[in-house]
């Protein structure tokens, strides 16, 4: 028996974080939700689309990043493992992937309860090297009762291990002819785009606005998109086209990253529960998929 537990050990000796948690007392500020209505084109914070007066369910993003101390910083403008995040071998962190319950309404200025749980960390293997999952419960209460719950999925991954190619760009009319959808949108997400939602998050990750960092020191061949700033284009795509609608859950899964200046096309269809929406990137490849379920106005 003693032989199997170090055998185990040494496949996961994270197993002893599992469960650890942090708490804090958040409020999700107007100056925040000015700054995302901004950058959404929204031409104020009551133009957000929600439900009557609820926000919509991805501004607890805003306060996804903790405000860590310079000097507790790593060298990708993430904080340093070893606090929460137990310290990993891996350096490079992606997040890609979440599924969230909306069981309440979040509402500006109140202040949230916000609890962070370690769900599991598991070392992998995969076609790109030696990778650690880490999935993270986020629950967000206001007196005590929820109104948010996030399972967010974490990827590490060892240095200089992205070195991606950039897509090459086809006709968007040849895109969409591939596709069924309800509703569309083409933009293309510049510089100024990804610093206003990194800066409006309090998110260092330096992928997102330091070209050379990004090319040089991860490999990309541009700035990234930030995981989170796609998967709210494609909430506000739904919630535009179905005003009053109330999102009770979704759930979304980053398959290939999203660079500056290249074509970001946003699709989604109606179903019966709520929609299906995607993420495609220039040459028309799955970025991002997400379902979500929704009441009816």
């Amino acid at each position: 028996m003693g032989d199997d537990t170090s055998a185990g050990a040494r496949v996961n000796p994270w197993q002893q974080y599992i469960g650890r948690q942090h708490e804090a007392v958040e409020r999700i500020s107007v100056r925040e939700l000015q700054g995302l209505a901004a950058l959404l084109d929204h031409a104020g914070v009551t133009q957000l689309p929600g439900s009557q007066d609820a926000l919509p369910p991805f501004c607890h993003w805003l306060n996804a990043n903790p405000a860590v101390a310079q000097s507790g910083l790593g060298e990708d403008g993430h904080p340093r493992t070893g606090d929460f995040i137990p310290d990993l071998p891996l350096p490079r962190r992606m997040w890609v992937g979440s599924r969230v319950q909306c069981p309440g309404e979040l509402v500006s200025g109140q202040p949230l309860q916000h609890r962070q749980t370690i769900k599991s960390i598991e070392p992998k293997t995969g076609r790109s090297g030696e990778m650690i999952f880490v999935t993270v419960l986020h629950e967000y209460f206001v007196e005590r009762q929820p109104v948010l719950l996030e399972e967010q999925d974490l990827v590490y991954r060892s240095a200089g291990s992205a070195s991606l190619e950039r897509p090459v760009a086809r006709p968007i009319e040849e895109v969409l002819a591939e596709h069924s959808f309800d509703w569309s949108r083409s933009l293309h997400p510049d510089p100024v785009l990804l610093f206003r939602y990194s800066a409006v998050s309090f998110n260092g990750h330096r992928i997102h606005y330091d070209r050379d960092y990004a090319t040089n020191t991860e490999g990309y061949p541009a700035l990234v998109v930030q995981g989170p700033l796609t998967a709210t284009l494609l909430l506000d795509l739904y919630l535009c086209n179905c005003p009053g609608a109330r999102i009770s859950g979704f759930s979304f899964r980053g398959l290939r990253p999203l660079y500056d200046g290249d074509r970001l096309l946003l699709l989604g269809r109606q179903t019966p529960e709520g929609a299906n929406l995607w993420a495609l990137d220039a040459h028309g490849d799955l970025a991002m998929e997400m379902e979500l379920a929704a009441d009816s106005p």
